[in-house]
């Protein structure tokens, strides 16, 4: 079983999370800001991942430390609980419909992080989550995780399915690229020897 614990704690926020990647869709999370919860719960049940995480932080100043620190958390949970990554498919994609809205997500956990994030969301709030925030969390990540993603919707009209979508089909890139493959067992999924 793949599994990871990390604390990260900042003068801005203190973060507890541990993960399980062979886990059953069980979560505790915890960060204050409810949207961003209930968006980390259903990435975990669709990832079929095990998490829980705890953060608190000067969410009286800005919502900006919790929500990039806990995408920072996620990353370091799964760079650690993938260790040297032999053996893993490295990359997976997946096309989200969620209802009007369709979302599609390609992810590579290559060793080098960059982003490419184009959500279509046009307010301020979604839910109780500064919207623009999302960028900042996926780059928390990307950085971490040691991973390329690109996230993009390709259409929608409710921002709530719009960001809805981006998190199912994060889970469920995210779930294959870490799922092993007996025929690359041991086997590091790059021709350079090294991620």
């Amino acid at each position: 079983m793949r599994s990871a614990t990390v604390t990260r704690n900042t003068k801005e926020t203190q973060i507890a999370g541990k993960l399980c990647i062979e886990g059953r869709g069980r979560y505790e999370i915890h960060t204050g800001v409810r949207f961003l919860d209930h968006m980390l719960e259903l990435f975990t049940r669709h990832g079929g991942f095990d998490l829980t995480l705890d953060a608190h932080g000067d969410l009286d100043v800005d919502q900006h430390h919790i929500v990039e620190d806990v995408g920072i958390v996620l990353g370091q949970l799964f760079a650690k609980a993938l260790s040297d990554r032999r053996g893993i498919n490295r990359a997976g994609y997946f096309v989200m419909p969620m209802d009007e809205t369709l979302a599609v997500v390609a992810l590579d956990l290559s060793g080098r992080p960059a982003l490419v994030y184009r959500d279509r969301v046009r307010v301020r709030y979604v839910g109780d989550l500064q919207a623009e925030l999302l960028e900042d969390f996926f780059g928390g990540f990307v950085n971490h995780a040691s991973a390329n993603l690109h996230v993009k919707v390709i259409e929608g009209r409710s921002n709530h399915h719009k960001v809805e979508a981006i998190f199912k089909c994060f889970a469920r890139a995210l779930k294959y690229a870490c799922a092993t493959d007996k025929s690359l067992r041991g086997q590091l999924p790059s021709t350079k020897g090294l991620l």
